[in-house]
């Protein structure tokens, strides 16, 4: 029998889990009619589609734990999964990292010769950076198969398992190169991130007074510009943040702490697709068309 912030917890992660597959099928389903029309697909929509793939993926693999916290699936089967839970996190993060980048390469005013190379040649680099990431992504799991293993074992098994004993040697180390492996594209992100945002903050601030108080057009969308950028690097933070925690083992299972970090954690891909929606006219316009469809079938 559940207790009741089990069952809160329970309708919070359903509903998590619905608007997560909801808004990033969108994406999927936008972009890929976009694909069957024109027979090609530009490198933004490529990425994103990607990104959103890979999240309707880690959105599944976080409602299948919350299942298994919940006691409602057995805990062995997640064993033998946690290693695809860690490749598509991975990917996702790295996905997410390059969106960023791509952002800034194209919007942020930033005058160097560096710079101006990017942006050129950034939409080029689509591909061959989301190829990048799924091999970046898979050289521990294909190379280091046995520790990967061991690993994710030691994690589960103290996690649900307190009382299980085990004889894995370097899980300390282990878990040290695989958080900084996770280090690696949130340190890109991050700079990525805070070069836009101070450059459009710049730059509105110089047309703001440019302006002499007058409301513009371009800076309210720079305004709102800055506004989702903020909200995208919040969710990241919060995803990375929350997953440093429950790694660290800090929480006892089904504590209201742990429960609550793996709702953060799993409020990134869904809370950030949604943004993407808002942000995006053409699949603003869809998701609309979407829902007004539906309750006109009602």
């Amino acid at each position: 029998m559940l207790d009741f912030y089990l069952i809160i917890h329970f309708l919070f992660a359903v509903i998590q889990f619905l608007i997560g597959v909801l808004a990033n099928g969108i994406i999927v389903v936008v972009n890929g009619m976009e694909l069957i029309k024109q027979r090609k697909m530009i490198p933004l929509n490529l990425l994103l589609s990607c990104l959103a793939i890979s999240r309707i993926c880690l959105q599944s693999i976080i409602f299948y734990i919350n299942l298994i916290v919940l006691s409602l699936l057995d805990f062995p089967p997640l064993v033998k999964n946690f290693v695809i839970f860690m490749f598509v996190n991975e990917v996702g993060l790295w996905l997410a990292t390059w969106l960023g980048v791509f952002y800034c390469a194209k919007i942020a005013p930033i005058a160097h010769p560096l710079f101006f190379w990017l942006k050129m040649r950034i939409s080029k680099l689509v591909p061959w950076l989301i190829i990048g990431s799924l091999l970046f992504a898979s050289i521990p799991f294909a190379v280091y198969s046995k520790h990967t293993w061991a690993l994710s074992q030691e994690v589960l098994l103290r996690f649900f398992s307190p009382n299980a004993t085990t004889q894995i040697k370097e899980t300390s180390a282990l878990q040290i190169v695989f958080l900084a492996r996770f280090s690696v594209p949130f340190v890109i992100f991050l700079i990525s991130t805070l070069l836009l945002m101070f450059s459009l903050g710049r730059h509105t601030w110089q047309m703001r007074n440019t302006a002499m108080g007058t409301r513009d057009g371009s800076t309210g969308v720079h305004v709102s510009a800055l506004l989702s950028i903020l909200s995208f690097l919040v969710l990241y933070l919060s995803h990375y943040m929350t997953a440093a925690l429950l790694s660290s083992d800090i929480f006892k299972l089904r504590s209201l702490m742990f429960l609550f970090c793996i709702l953060v954690f799993g409020s990134y891909p869904s809370g950030h697709s949604i943004i993407l929606i808002s942000g995006n006219p053409k699949l603003k316009q869809n998701a609309k068309k979407f829902f007004l469809h539906g309750q006109c079938c009602q």
